[in-house]
């Protein structure tokens, strides 16, 4: 299992959101925080059927089924799930770290 430096993850998440979300007076509410989340784990879980649907048809014997793809949606669902994974303790850290202040 590889490193995953949640921090260089989270400084990409908020380039990105800097660079495609610019408020305007009449542009649409920003999504939730909730929204972003779910529908990132949305994701997560569809690269994950994907990778599994790959390689049951590559196993099946389906010859338009190559095996460098299988291999790459396998990754590519694998680093997703280590970076949703990272995010979540981040969040579970960062909750504790909130509910231990004291007022």
């Amino acid at each position: 299992m590889s490193d995953v430096n949640i921090d260089q993850v989270i400084n990409q998440m908020r380039i990105l959101a800097q660079n495609n979300v610019v408020p305007e007076l009449n542009s649409e509410p920003r999504p939730e925080f909730s929204e972003i989340l779910g529908d990132s784990i949305k994701q997560v879980n569809e690269l994950q059927q994907n990778a599994s649907s790959l390689k049951v048809s590559f196993e099946s014997g389906d010859q338009s089924v190559d095996l460098p793809e299988v291999m790459v949606a396998a990754q590519k669902a694998s680093i997703s799930f280590e970076a949703i994974t990272e995010v979540r303790n981040k969040l579970l850290t960062a909750y504790q770290e909130v509910m231990n202040m004291q007022i």
